[in-house]
């Protein structure tokens, strides 16, 4: 699974419907949100994109769309360890509607959600292998059950002999996906719908976005810099029939 998500939108009414009815951002409305959403920044327009393109944007990336009955953006800063902790100038902002939280990441088998009607919160789940359930707040929807129950387990892979048991009941990116399904109506890697949400058609438009407060592009840059020389020259390895992994070298075939 390569899956990344993290967007959170606010609805009047079924957002899978709404978001099926392909309406055209509203430029104004739209530029407003983002200022919302993150005030002071420094804010400046992008190219546009669509929502499934651009549903996990890089730091310094957002892309959003407002119109009748729904407003959503797509942010690298919703990928919260703990969605009962977004900010609260936000979770206000979904006074009289719902406000839905996707967020996962494939390289860790991460799945964050949430849900708040009426600004209040009535489910937060949050959990990966590595690092188990981080949070659960509120009552299973329904479309979880199945998970909780054990009926999508995690087959061990024959290719790895004597490996440990996968450390949760079920992959979080197959819930994850079943997840954006029923509270988004479109999925990434699921199994598509006939009546599903066909992301590439929401259309959304893009901003550029500075934290005042946070590094610079330059900064950052120099830190995944230092982070490469300290990781050194890459290695690479085949498994053995016996389940062991050999290192081999660059002029030996993987």
């Amino acid at each position: 699974m390569g899956a990344k998500t993290s967007l959170i939108a606010y609805s009047d009414g079924d957002l899978p419907g709404l978001l099926r009815t392909l309406h055209r951002p509203d430029v104004a409305a739209t530029a407003a949100l983002i200022d919302r959403v993150f005030p002071g920044w420094t804010v400046s327009p992008a190219e546009p994109g669509n929502l499934s393109d651009d549903v996990r944007p890089p730091e310094d990336l957002a892309y959003a769309t407002s119109f009748p009955g729904v407003e959503l953006v797509c942010a690298d800063s919703f990928m919260l360890d703990n969605p009962s902790l977004l900010p609260a100038h936000l979770v206000e902002a979904s006074r009289g509607r719902r406000l839905v939280l996707h967020a996962m990441h494939s390289v860790v088998d991460w799945l964050a959600f949430a849900v708040w009607e009426d600004g209040r919160l009535v489910r937060s789940l949050s959990l990966s292998p590595g690092h188990g359930v981080i949070e659960n707040v509120g009552e299973p929807f329904p479309f979880e059950l199945p998970f909780w129950e054990g009926l999508h387990p995690v087959e061990p892979d024959p290719a790895w002999a004597g490996a440990s048991p996968y450390a949760l009941p079920f992959h979080p990116l197959e819930l994850g996906e079943v997840a954006l399904h029923v509270l988004f109506g479109f999925t990434i890697e699921g199994e598509v719908h006939p009546d599903d949400v066909d992301p590439e058609d929401v259309a959304l438009l893009g901003f550029n976005i500075a934290d005042p407060d946070g590094p610079t592009p330059e900064e950052r840059r120099a830190e995944l810099m230092a982070i490469r020389e300290r990781m050194g020259e890459p290695r690479f390895f085949r498994i053995q029939g016996d389940g062991s992994l050999r290192e081999i070298g660059l002029d030996e075939p993987a």
